[in-house]
């Protein structure tokens, strides 16, 4: 169905380190694994014609398909199409500001017909919701149904699993496999995330270094890497953590004396119209706790931190007492922020900017989303130390749009801890991560995390990507 013999992209910025030669046999069903940068992304942009060759243009075979059209055959979903497109009147929190969003943004049922895709994601029922209010979950399960209604012979996911829930997921896959056997589909996933093959896959492309290794049937690539140990935070990084001067607090920094409650919600509930977002909620959250925050897409996960974070203008109507002091009772916004370290899927749709990686991480120490300013001297080194922890030096200067998607999350997290914050919220930060950097940052987190001061709210949907030091855990319904 689709052959490149020794395909060379034409810009050199957009070159693997060796041409591809690669076939793909009707009747197989595609995994393209590798580790962040390796080289996925730049392979698939080359398969779906945006990176155009040199000499030999990638061929397909569409048959029984009557056009030969590539736009009419193959599909591709890519990471950045998971979090919508963004256009010059989006911000940050444009989505808890529903008056913000013009009369002319489109809502879900104006894009997507009901069809069976729909209802099997439970689309139909948020029909009237704007498609820039979709929570990262319903964004993705929004994108695959729209694709999959246009029934295409080639069916390109990039990391398809992530932002899902259990149950979805579960689903997805069964979805997945039943099209790829009935509909004669051929399906090919980019992950980064080994456990996330499905047992329909029938043969793996490795890529490593900017190289397409040989193609290799699933068993025999569950075998090779099943013996690859976990790897471990190094003492050095460590002991860096470990050593951070300890913050004395006062309550003139806003911040409760000798610690105690963070956060407590008395009967907080989120409506917009008709819709309940979220339903009254009582929580109450101690200095030196880890908390777990779980729950199926959109049940209010993200709209709950955006509450804390003081993204939300409908905290002012809930009663929400934050650092020990009542929301609106005199505080600004950046004595909250002050103390907040915070990374989301909204936050990084916000920072698809053309600057320098390190302007990024940056801004988090005047937690800034927008503006941008060149750190200072002793600035720069904070921030290099951070990006140095994640693994993310060696990018500081290169151009935020450059990095891959997991490079780009890497840089969101050191931003999260650049000011070293007494609450860490982290709302499923390890998207797009490969194994290795998955390991990390969980040991990451929990080095920080045991230190003084140190509260966490951490949200995923995979039970394996705790940290080992979670006390506590919250769970909200559909």
């Amino acid at each position: 169905m689709i052959r490149i013999t020794n395909g060379v992209a034409r810009h050199p910025l957009w070159r693997m380190a060796e041409p591809i030669n690669l076939h793909i046999e009707k009747g197989e069903q595609i995994a393209i694994v590798g580790d962040n940068a390796a080289g996925k992304s730049r392979l698939v942009e080359v398969l779906t014609g945006h990176y155009p060759l040199l000499l030999n243009e990638v061929q397909f075979d569409f048959s029984p398909s009557k056009s030969s059209l590539v736009s009419d055959n193959l599909k591709y979903i890519s990471f950045r199409d998971s979090y919508g497109e963004q256009d010059g009147t989006y911000y940050y929190q444009l989505r808890w500001n529903q008056h913000d969003i013009a009369e002319d943004t489109p809502k879900v049922g104006q894009l997507l017909r009901s069809n069976t895709f729909s209802q099997m994601f439970h689309l139909d029922e948020l029909a009237d919701k704007y498609i820039i209010s979709l929570s990262s979950g319903e964004l993705r399960k929004f994108q695959m149904a729209k694709a999959l209604a246009t029934n295409p012979r080639i069916l390109i996911l990039d990391n398809p699993f992530i932002g899902l829930d259990a149950q979805t997921r579960k689903d997805f896959r069964n979805l997945l496999e039943t099209l790829t056997r009935e509909a004669n589909m051929l399906v090919i996933l980019v992950l980064s995330k080994r456990d996330d093959i499905p047992d329909f896959i029938t043969h793996v492309l490795p890529v490593e270094g900017l190289r397409l290794l040989s193609k290799m049937r699933l068993e025999e690539y569950r075998k090779q890497y099943a013996a690859i140990p976990r790897p471990e935070l190094s003492e050095e990084i460590m002991d860096w953590i470990a050593d951070l001067p300890v913050r004395e607090l006062k309550e003139s920094d806003f911040y409760p004396h000798n610690g105690g409650e963070i956060l407590r919600f008395k009967d907080v509930s989120i409506r917009y119209g008709e819709r309940t977002i979220l339903q009254p909620l009582n929580w109450t959250v101690h200095e030196g706790e880890r908390w777990a925050l779980s729950g199926p897409n959109g049940s209010g996960k993200s709209t709950l931190l955006s509450l804390v974070c003081a993204d939300n203008p409908q905290a002012y109507a809930c009663n929400i007492e934050l650092f020990g002091h009542r929301r609106g009772t005199g505080e600004s916004i950046w004595q909250i922020k002050k103390h907040i370290g915070y990374v989301s899927p909204e936050m990084h749709r916000a920072y698809l900017k053309d600057i320098p990686s390190i302007d990024v991480v940056a801004s988090g120490l005047s937690d800034s989303v927008g503006l941008y300013v060149r750190p200072k001297p002793e600035q720069k080194q904070t921030c290099l130390d951070w990006m140095r922890v994640f693994g993310v030096d060696g990018v500081a200067d290169r151009s935020f749009l450059q990095l891959s998607s997991g490079e780009q999350r890497l840089c969101l997290l050191a931003r999260a801890f650049v000011k070293d914050p007494e609450l860490l919220i982290l709302d499923e930060p390890l998207h797009g991560l490969d194994d290795r950097n998955r390991s990390l940052v969980r040991q990451i987190i929990k080095q920080f995390c045991l230190r003084k001061h140190k509260t966490l709210v951490m949200v995923t949907h995979y039970q394996e990507e705790l940290p080992d030091c979670i006390t506590h855990s919250l769970h909200l319904g559909s």
